[in-house]
């Protein structure tokens, strides 16, 4: 089976083209940081009309790179939510366009289930069961994996996502847009231990996580001790190191309570340096098993949508005409395959 996955949930426009045999043939990837960076943030109408502009010659193009023509496809799979709902509405709209056009059958898929899955993209990849922490600029939440669409809640964001505590945070620093990544590279030359910041919600039971409470700290935290550059490293060091560790001591207890051993992160967050080697550590002395995508994998991208659509594709799920966009699409309620 092969299949064209359309991913446009924000500011990224991901095509890809998956074979269950052959595996990843093309991944093409737009992202839209430089279009959005002087607002500080995602414009939702410019993040529509630029995967207007740049969904056709991105599908060419991967089609292209694949060698594939439509009449090889088995399928298209696209990002039904959630997510921006004008973005999504592009590439529902095209990927439900072109299935019909070309007379294949053509699934929505979850966003974040893409995320959930996007390790199997590689080898080894993780057996069920396991515990995901999902981690990224709109969720961070904990979840109990049995199976592809068989989902435990076990615990998530009651506020602000850690990403978006990571751009926030990085904004009130002076970094551009997408701040994350910046925020992380200014911590690299953090004195370690010059400020010391709550780990927030670790101090009681519980799974869920509050990152806005941390902000504000940070917050005040620049406010009072100046702006000289190595003040702004050391206070991203201090940040960055009560995130990492309130999600490792998270991730410690889902392990714990579920009785499982074994560890996959995605999401962008997932790419943090920190974050990798303080999980590893982690799961290393618990003699347990972690698993990441690779890099390109950890941000919004095709390949797992492409991915993710396949299996619900092979277990005969499949949109109607009219199939809308889901800007919210609680992840526990997909079916399981």
């Amino acid at each position: 089976m092969r299949i064209l996955g359309i991913e446009t949930s924000c500011d990224e426009t991901g095509i890809a083209i998956y074979d269950d045999k052959l595996g990843l043939l093309s991944h093409e990837l737009y992202s839209q940081v430089k279009l959005h960076a002087d607002y500080g943030g995602v414009v939702p109408e410019l993040a529509s009309r630029d995967h207007v502009r740049k969904i056709i010659p991105l599908i060419k193009k991967a089609l292209v790179d694949a060698d594939t023509t439509a009449e090889q496809l088995d399928g298209v799979a696209f990002t039904q939510g959630p997510g921006l709902a004008g973005a999504l509405l592009v590439g529902s709209s095209v990927g439900r366009s072109l299935a019909y056009a070309w007379n294949i059958p053509a699934v929505g898929v979850h966003h974040m289930e893409g995320h959930l899955l996007a390790p199997m993209l590689d080898d080894p990849s993780p057996e069920f069961p396991f515990v995901a922490l999902l981690v990224s600029g709109g969720h961070t939440m904990l979840v109990r994996v049995d199976g592809i669409g068989r989902y435990e809640m076990l615990g998530e964001s009651l506020d602000d996502a850690a990403g978006e505590a990571f751009d926030k945070t990085a904004k009130l620093l002076g970094l551009d847009y997408p701040g994350g990544p910046l925020l992380a590279k200014l911590a690299e030359g953090g004195v370690p231990g010059r400020f010391v910041f709550p780990r927030p919600m670790t101090d009681r039971p519980g799974l869920d996580f509050s990152f806005s409470g941390l902000k504000t700290f940070a917050a005040n935290t620049i406010r009072d001790q100046g702006d000289d550059q190595q003040t702004k490293a050391d206070i991203a060091r201090a940040f960055q190191t009560a995130v990492v560790e309130t999600l490792v001591i998270k991730c410690r207890r889902a392990l714990e309570q579920t009785g499982l051993n074994r560890l996959v992160i995605a999401g962008g967050v997932s790419a943090n340096k920190s974050l990798r080697e303080a999980l590893q550590t982690m799961m290393q002395k618990n003699k347990g098993e972690v698993y990441y995508p690779r890099l390109e994998f950890c941000t919004d991208n095709g390949a797992m949508i492409a991915y993710a659509g396949m299996q619900r594709l092979k277990a005969g799920q499949h949109e109607e005409l009219n199939a809308k966009a889901k800007p919210r699409w609680p992840l526990e309620s997909l079916p399981p395959v």
